[in-house]
């Protein structure tokens, strides 16, 4: 992100919406409140042709402007499109809700799909575009619903290189960019850019978290939040392909083996989340089977050098890459489903460089490190963690437990403060933690949606103080999803460089480098790139993997 246009300091991982993403994220969202909006029972069981998806968490919220959680993108990217999208399985891009789109030096273009309705009958048309922009990225805008709503997907997503979106007509619409920025298209497609409508934006305000309204393959029928379960019933008016099956009912199932149990049982028909256990009761249910596919994404502790002081020496962080076994957590305690990761980027994105060996485990060459940075009596710190398993790292608490081992032997005497996903990242976005485990599912595929999204302090430059490589969490503008408060500023220069750069042979060197600065510096222990692996009954067909946008739904067939 250039130095001029810094995320505001709306977090990312905040109770709005976790890695996101959430993550795609890496992210979770807030509990909203329970005033019995939304109606309806949530459903659960298997009907003729309910396809029910057990997952580990229930959603925080539906509105995908107040979220950066994987487990609320499931279900709001049934409910809502974008205007770019990501096929189905792959990372290349297709029409959404415009049917052309181009992008030439700092000018966007699009053409919008007509015919297309909102779930509540109103049409779409560019004034949904605009709306849906100004609620997420400007304060002077009447409906936005205010910094502690919105998550800072809306900064480094829009915000930040968006200096202005107008229409011509109700189906044309022009983005004009601050600078070159070579991701944007895929930021489009990203499910922060989820199209909302300007109706529903009046009149719903942040009632849009419980009672959504998009024009996706499926309307919102009904959010049980004591049981966990959410209802949405086939949109028989989609523009794009019509559902298969008449509703589909996300329930929460948070423990990895009880929810294989479940899909080997009937009583779910896709689930995900699974860890090597619960991948052993799939491969051996004779009701489903085990699905498969290279991740996107990657795993990692990281330090925090705004609070930790040994942590802002370099040889500490290093000492501890080489005394953690990233091996042992991968092979035995992962069992497999993951592999060792030496960088911040897994090997299927554009700029991996694979010069770059994981750290090798040398207890020695710890001891060693950490004395020659005035550490050799060791020093004490908290490990947080979540409980609740995610993709990238299945079993956090064994995995946890393996870090405490490890560093005891090299005179580091590390406690585990494991809590529940939403207050987890609470606690990291505000800072509170020594180190952390956390993890990212790539929002676009593309290089910069890790680079700079979680190493990147998202301040200028020039305010990183001189010979000083990290930056507090109250610096203005920074971004809350850098958890290691690192600030190495050739590191900052090079992705900056690298973000309006459209060239791609170009592109994939300065992101190899920046790999290798990341490597030498290690604000993260680079942990694992994991598997996307999904349970799928066997009356389930047509359900297609897809490590970016999905889960597409509406191919699911039931037999």
């Amino acid at each position: 992100m250039p130095r001029e246009y810094t995320v505001g300091r709306r977090s990312l991982l905040k109770a709005v919406g976790g890695a996101a993403a959430a993550s795609t994220l890496a992210g979770c969202a807030a509990e909203p409140e329970d005033d019995g909006s939304g109606g309806g029972d949530g459903g659960g069981g298997n009907g003729n042709n309910v396809l029910t998806y057990a997952r580990g968490n229930d959603s925080g919220t539906l509105d995908p402007q107040n979220t950066t959680s994987g487990e609320d993108v499931k279900v709001t990217n049934q409910i809502y499109d974008q205007l770019v999208m990501f096929k189905p399985g792959e990372t290349s891009l297709r029409a959404g809700l415009a049917i052309d789109y181009n992008l030439e030096g700092t000018t966007t273009t699009l053409k919008l799909r007509e015919g297309v309705t909102f779930h509540d009958g109103e049409e779409f048309t560019a004034d949904d575009v605009i709306a849906t922009y100004r609620r997420f990225v400007d304060p002077e805008y009447e409906h936005y619903p205010g910094d502690d709503y919105v998550s800072a997907y809306g900064p480094f997503t829009l915000g930040n290189w968006v200096e202005d979106v107008t229409k011509d007509g109700d189906y044309a619409v022009t983005v004009q960019l601050k600078q070159k920025y070579a991701p944007f298209l895929r930021n489009l497609a990203m499910f922060a850019a989820s199209i909302l409508s300007k109706k529903a934006i009046e009149e719903k305000g942040t009632k849009l978290k419980s009672e959504p309204v998009g024009t996706g393959a499926f309307s919102f029928e009904g959010w049980d939040q004591s049981n966990q379960r959410i209802r949405l019933s086939a949109n028989g008016d989609y523009w794009g392909d019509a559902p298969k099956v008449d509703e589909v009912v996300f329930t929460a199932v948070g423990d990895n083996t009880s929810r294989a149990q479940t899909l080997d049982s009937g009583g779910a028909d896709v689930i995900d989340g699974i860890g090597a256990q619960a991948a052993k009761v799939v491969e051996n249910s004779s009701e489903a089977k085990l699905v498969e596919a290279k991740g996107i994404n990657v795993g990692y502790m990281a330090f925090n050098m705004a609070k930790v002081e040994a942590f802002r020496d370099k040889r500490v962080r290093q000492a501890i890459s080489h005394a953690v076994d990233t091996k042992a957590i991968v092979e035995t305690v992962f069992k497999g489903i993951a592999e060792r990761a030496s960088q911040p980027i897994p090997s299927n994105v554009m700029g991996y460089n694979e010069n770059l060996d994981p750290y090798p485990r040398d207890v020695e060459k710890a001891k060693q490190l950490l004395s020659e940075a005035g550490y050799e009596d060791g020093f004490s710190f908290e490990l947080a963690t979540f409980k609740n398993p995610r993709a990238y790292n299945p079993s956090p608490l064994q995995a946890a437990q393996t870090v405490k081992s490890n560093l005891d032997e090299i005179g580091i005497d590390v406690s585990i403060n494991q809590q529940s996903f939403n207050p987890f990242l609470d606690y990291t976005d505000s800072g509170k933690h020594d180190a952390c485990f956390l993890g990212w599912m790539t929002d676009n595929g593309d290089p910069d949606n890790f680079y700079y999204s979680l190493l990147h302090p998202g301040v200028s430059v020039e305010d990183v103080p001189e010979g000083q490589d990290w930056v507090g969490f109250d610096t203005e503008g920074f971004n809350t999803l850098d958890v290691a408060a690192w600030a190495n500023t050739e590191f900052m220069k090079t992705v900056e460089e690298a973000q309006t750069t459209y060239e791609t042979g170009a592109r994939e060197q300065k992101y190899r480098r920046a790999a290798e600065i990341a490597h030498e510096e290690a604000p993260w222990v680079f942990i694992d790139h994991a598997k996307e692996l999904r349970g799928v009954g066997n009356r389930v067909s047509g359900f297609t993997l897809a490590p970016i946008g999905g889960p597409f739904l509406n191919r699911v067939e039931l037999r």
